[in-house]
């Protein structure tokens, strides 16, 4: 199997997992919550923080522009909400800045190509690709023109769909993620099985994106072969906003990594001998012919 370079991490099979704390649009505009947030991941041991960057009137479908919602900001238009959660460029200098002194990774899911010209300037170490936007051509021609690695999100597809992007982007510095995109999933909607079947398939560095509440089917995925592993994170899955339900709050990322290790260290070198505190034990229970 393949490896990619993402920063100063080689990802890929033999190597630790690579685990991204999706922060996307949790911080609701709000950049002391966005560094909280930076801080909580970086504590935890996780490697990477990703957000999610849109242009509204780009991404923003005509119908659904002038939709009324309610929300933190009182009663207003689903376009001007858009703007809300969207961070400038003083903002997400900040971001960056404030990644480095963590020495934890950030990069973005762009939604569209300005986006992945605006996030570009700041030398992200590598791009995702959101499921939904996995089908639109130019956007991945665009982002593979930067030449970063990419990582690929799969939900809402079969390998039919997930071929025609991987034709499109090239294998080289190309990770896929199997995804769910329901929030929260359920765990009989994870199919976690496509995760060795994609790697067999693909013969590229596997990982999960998982959308579930819970934690041991994306511990599983690791057992499973998932290089790397993605989990929305929030304070607290009480706050406003439609993926704070789906989300680990701080001592879940916290247990998360843990046991992501624990099963990284279990999993051995598959060659099965007798170990060095076993021989004592044989000496004193086995019985001879």
């Amino acid at each position: 199997m393949s490896t990619i370079q993402i920063g100063n991490k080689v990802v890929g099979d033999g190597r630790p997992c690579y685990v991204i704390a999706e922060i996307g649009i949790n911080h609701n505009g709000d950049l002391d919550l966005a560094k909280r947030l930076i801080s909580v991941a970086s504590a935890a041991g996780c490697d990477a923080v990703k957000f999610q960057k849109r242009t509204p009137e780009i991404c923003v479908p005509q119908s659904q522009r002038s939709i009324m919602r309610e929300t933190p900001w009182g009663y207003i238009s689903y376009m001007d909400y858009r703007y809300k959660v969207e961070f400038n460029l003083d903002q997400y200098r900040e971001i960056d800045k404030y990644c480095r002194e963590h020495n934890i990774h950030w990069f973005a899911s762009c939604w569209d190509e300005p986006s992945v010209d605006f996030i570009e300037q700041f030398d992200v170490p590598t791009y995702k690709i959101a499921s939904a936007t996995m089908n639109h051509e130019g956007l991945l021609r665009h982002t593979r023109a930067t030449g970063k690695p990419i990582i690929l999100s799969t939900g809402m597809s079969g390998f039919a769909e997930v071929d025609r992007a991987v034709e499109i982007l090239g294998k080289q510095n190309l990770a896929l993620l199997h995804a769910v995109s329901t929030y929260p999933a359920t765990y009989d909607e994870l199919n976690l099985r496509a995760i060795p079947a994609m790697r067999e398939h693909y013969q590229l560095p596997i990982g999960y994106s998982g959308h579930e509440t819970g934690l041991p089917s994306t511990v599983a995925a690791v057992a499973l072969g998932a290089c790397i592993v993605e989990r929305h994170i929030t304070m607290d899955r009480a706050m406003w906003g439609s993926d704070q339900s789906a989300s680990l709050e701080p001592n879940g990322l916290i247990r998360l990594i843990r046991d992501i290790r624990l099963v990284e260290s279990a999993m051995g070198d598959g060659i099965k001998h007798i170990l060095e505190r076993e021989k004592p034990i044989i000496e004193r229970l086995r019985r001879a012919n």
